[in-house]
């Protein structure tokens, strides 16, 4: 009876063992297959990285509100916020799996998108009505010899702001009637080039106080004086009270 106990205790007791060294061994293995998957699965991510760029022009308005990241994917972080409507202007594209993200030019920084948050568009050009600097030219010259009329505004007699507002009215462009207003919607140019503006100051009040349409090599027209006429830009009234050249 004894040795029938025992018999059946070690059968037991191998049972147990061989059944705890499956269980490792299907343990090993599971661990094998994880291993194996997450290999599997990082090779994948490798596999659909982000393409590189390719150039992309275009113009786009945002469908929603949207992230601006750094980068094409959602990792990245977000540059800014564009809201539903904002114009954006594509330079390059870029794949990454199988989504397409745009970087794109908007709020004035340049950022990454999910093409699927654009949509195309097309941003009309304000029609503006420019002169061509020779055409001022022309005018203000055709003008000599009209005599000087303090606030005039027609060939009976012109003052200079009144001159320069006749002169580029007849090029094609409306300009403003005084010289305080013309100098403050002009900007400033170190190069001048015909059709430009030349301003003097401290004439017969202080600050800016006249102005003349350069005509190109160091000379400009004007009403001043007597009556319009070319002057030179070194003349020896008018050199010392020259201020600026500016441009509309």
């Amino acid at each position: 009876m004894k040795k029938l106990v025992f018999t059946l205790l070690a059968a037991g007791s191998l049972l147990f063992a061989n059944s705890t060294t499956d269980v490792q061994a299907a343990q090993t293995t599971q661990n094998n297959v994880s291993s194996s998957y997450e290999t599997s699965e990082t090779a994948t991510v490798e596999q659909v990285a982000a393409s590189k760029a390719t150039a992309k022009s275009g113009t786009f308005k945002m469908k929603y509100n949207s992230n601006v990241r750094a980068d094409a994917g959602t990792k990245y972080k977000v540059v800014t916020m564009a809201k539903k409507g904002s114009i954006a202007t594509a330079t390059h594209q870029k794949k990454v799996g199988k989504a397409t993200w745009y970087k794109v030019k908007v709020n004035g920084k340049s950022g990454w998108v999910l093409s699927t948050l654009l949509t195309k568009t097309t941003v009309k050009k304000a029609s503006v009505k420019t002169a061509s600097s020779s055409s001022v030219v022309s005018a203000a010259l055709a003008l000599k010899g009209i005599p000087y009329k303090f606030g005039g505004t027609t060939t009976s007699g012109f003052d200079c702001s009144g001159f320069v507002q006749y002169a580029f009215k007849k090029a094609g462009k409306n300009v403003s009637r005084t010289t305080t207003s013309q100098y403050a919607e002009t900007y400033k140019v170190s190069n001048p080039q015909p059709g430009d503006l030349v301003f003097f100051a401290n004439t017969y009040r202080a600050g800016i106080s006249h102005v003349g349409i350069y005509i190109g090599n160091n000379q400009f027209v004007h009403a001043g004086g007597a009556k319009a006429e070319v002057k030179s830009m070194n003349d020896p009234y008018w050199g010392k009270k020259f201020h600026s050249y500016k441009r509309f």
